[in-house]
């Protein structure tokens, strides 16, 4: 697989925390390919996903550090520098959040305003990039969800990944920083962490297709969803850093192919050729967070950069699929 590659970023100094994680990695890749000189920072908590293995392709063209945002005196010497910051650190799991809300808290916010007065101190003229949420929104009030949808978390990793999205927007309007945040909605490909349950229904899909297990879903799997390649997620980030009119703003990723529950595990059986549907009751913790039906516009992120997905979600499966098959044993 070729990873998206921007030629704007030839030589130019980059930082990607959370850069052994999921699309972090994804993203060290692209900007590697890109002609980047790419620093990877990643605290590589257990069970977030950063993964060694996920840089793999870059090992010897990366500068690594396994570095924890809070630590602020050795984060500055990785900030000055730099010409962009993408930030994609932090943990996902809304089950996790529920359960150990002050480790969600420290790592989702603490962490993230730690980077911000770094930055502010040691780089202001950094371009920076944030990986939101649409769970930032809660339940949808109307479909497709705009930005300008209210925000009502229904956990807590929502109620923070909100605040960490306020606080770079913030000190864009107060102390000048260039921040961009970009919503993401289901985002799914290679590198992803598959190994246990508790980040998000792709991933145990993924993996139940890969093993032959039933394909569980919660309720009737009638919700509906949109999802996005991670290809086209890495291509978001890099044209949101080098759009300088996206800078203070705060956009929702989406795609105009909305699939069920329910038919996205069938083409993911189709694909992977093993397992089967099974309906199951919601169990008590996630339905207390569940937010139903769930797809984005995003036509504003479209209109400033015309970014827009390219790869059909059953494409993206079967690349997907194909990775975990070659690369099983770094995952499972």
């Amino acid at each position: 697989m070729t990873p998206p590659r921007d030629d704007r970023y030839r030589e130019a100094r980059c930082l990607v925390t959370g850069g052994a994680g999921f699309i972090g990695s994804n993203l060290a890749i692209a900007l590697v390919e890109s002609g980047a000189r790419v620093t990877v920072v990643d605290a590589l908590l257990p069970d977030l996903g950063g993964n060694r293995f996920n840089l793999a392709p870059v090992r010897e063209q990366v500068d690594f550090h396994e570095l924890d945002l809070r630590a602020s005196d050795a984060l500055a010497s990785r900030v000055r520098g730099q010409d962009y910051i993408f930030n994609l650190a932090g943990q996902i799991s809304h089950i996790d959040s529920m359960t150990r809300p002050l480790d969600d808290l420290a790592i989702n916010c603490d962490s993230h305003l730690s980077l911000l007065e770094v930055c502010r101190r040691e780089n202001p003229a950094a371009r920076i990039v944030y990986a939101g949420t649409r769970q930032q929104y809660g339940r949808p009030r109307y479909l497709p969800v705009d930005e300008a949808h209210p925000l009502v978390p229904t956990d807590i990793n929502g109620i923070n990944k909100m605040a960490a999205e306020t606080y770079h927007l913030l000190y864009h309007r107060i102390h000048g920083l260039r921040t961009t945040s970009l919503r993401l909605t289901n985002t799914f490909g290679p590198r992803q962490l598959i190994r246990h349950a508790r980040q998000g229904f792709l991933a145990v899909f993924i993996r139940r297709a890969l093993e032959g297990q039933p394909l569980k879903l919660f309720g009737d799997g009638s919700q509906l969803r949109d999802l996005n390649f991670v290809d086209d997620v890495v291509r978001a980030f890099l044209i949101a850093g080098a759009q300088a009119s996206a800078i203070g703003e705060a956009y929702n990723l989406g795609s105009r192919e909305v699939l069920s529950l329910r038919q996205i595990a069938e083409t993911m059986l189709r694909i992977g050729g093993r397992g089967r549907v099974e309906v199951v009751p919601f169990p008590e913790d996630r339905k207390r967070i569940d937010i139903g039906s769930c797809y984005c516009s995003f036509e504003k992120f479209h209109a400033a950069t015309g970014w827009e997905p390219r790869v059909p979600v059953a494409d993206a499966l079967e690349k997907t699929i194909d990775y975990y098959r070659r690369h099983a044993d770094h995952y499972l």
